[in-house]
């Protein structure tokens, strides 16, 4: 046992030296253009009737100096949200369909390229997703930040008002940090990466990437975006946002477990080795320290407890950035399960063939 709380030590002590855990990635230093760039605002809708009058009129409310466009492209809704869109838009939002969505596109980006085909040439477009409010002074903080890069996103804020909330977003940021160090993302290295809720993107760039339709299929669009640009030579940023919210409510376990099984085997690339190191080293980083601390004896517990106090560690700045109390930290591993059998649940549907989906669509 003295073995398994040794490694877990180093690798937490691997893993704090990375500093993925840090919150301190927020928009770069901001810098007023001489000119202010053109902007089309391009939101992907299905079914979102309901949630459009928390979001649209803060888009519609966007006190950005320059040009600004804003278009809702609505994925075949059963509920009436082109209507609502239009209420909501007074003749100052463009709500326009795609169409039946070809072989081979996943439903969000068919409709956001059928988006960027209405949008013209803007010098800049911002994909949002309907649930993100945005603060008024959203979309000039974001070209203001841009400078010379091609992409710059902000992970929104979710929400965490119900006890399942609380106890499961921050620990969503949190290992998607670990997956996608925001500082190397930011870097010049391989590793890339985005938000979809909030994404600034250079137009030009993305035509020079080969545009929507090169990433046609992806189902975690975001990173495949990010990736995108990155590999096509484009300077991308991330960090986590200020005045950018996501409203949807998860208020069951079930809602916050759907939100993840959906396409965590597809992150794993449905690959069970993959999914098999994954189980294991959740297992050994998360579980063990807590397990071999509390049930373990003599030598075997100090690396284990070192192992849990480094893990409670890295997570306190995550929670403060939700605002929830430390202590909370030390819930980490519970939490950490939970993901574990939803990764595992993940794989499981995909095999049933219930793949990943958007609205209700699925992509297997």
């Amino acid at each position: 046992m003295i073995i398994v709380g040794v490694v877990a030590l180093v690798a937490w002590l691997w893993l704090a030296a990375t500093r993925f855990w840090r919150t301190d990635q927020r928009l770069p230093p901001r810098r007023t253009p001489a000119t202010w760039p053109s902007v089309a605002v391009v939101v992907p809708a299905r079914d979102e009737a309901g949630i459009l009058p928390e979001t649209l009129p803060a888009l519609l409310a966007q006190r950005y100096p320059g040009p600004l466009r804003l278009i809702l492209v609505d994925d075949g809704s059963g509920d009436g949200t082109a209507d609502v869109a239009r209420a909501l838009g007074g003749g100052r939002l463009t709500v326009t369909a795609p169409g039946g969505r070809p072989p081979g596109w996943t439903g969000k980006l068919w409709a956001l390229a059928h988006g960027v085909e209405q949008a013209g040439e803007p010098d800049f477009l911002l994909f949002t997703d309907a649930d993100i409010a945005h603060g008024p002074d959203s979309v000039t903080a974001l070209v203001e930040a841009a400078g010379e890069r091609d992409l710059v996103s902000q992970m929104a804020r979710l929400r965490t008002r119900t006890g399942w909330e609380r106890l499961v977003v921050p620990a969503f940021v949190y290992f998607f940090a670990m997956l996608y160090p925001f500082r190397r993302v930011n870097g010049p290295g391989r590793t890339a990466a985005a938000a979809g809720g909030c994404c600034l993107v250079r137009r030009a760039a993305l035509e020079r990437a080969g545009g929507v339709a090169a990433i046609r299929d992806a189902v975690i669009d975001d990173v495949a975006l990010g990736r995108l640009l990155k590999r096509a030579g484009g300077r991308i940023w991330l960090g986590l946002a200020g005045d950018v919210r996501s409203v949807r409510p998860y208020p069951s376990l079930r809602s916050l477990w759907d939100m993840v099984a959906r396409s965590a085997y597809t992150q794993l690339r449905h690959s069970p080795a993959l999914l098999a190191g994954t189980v294991l080293g959740l297992a050994l980083v998360f579980l063990a320290p807590p397990v071999l601390t509390l049930a373990g004896a003599g030598p075997a517990r100090l690396p284990a407890l070192a192992a849990w106090l480094l893990m409670t560690l890295t997570y306190v700045p995550m929670l403060r950035y939700y605002r929830q109390p430390w202590p909370a930290a030390l819930l980490l591993p519970v939490t950490a399960t939970l993901y574990l059998l939803m990764t595992v649940d993940s794989a499981v549907r995909h095999r049933r063939g219930h793949g990943a989906a958007w609205k209700g669509r699925s992509y297997g």
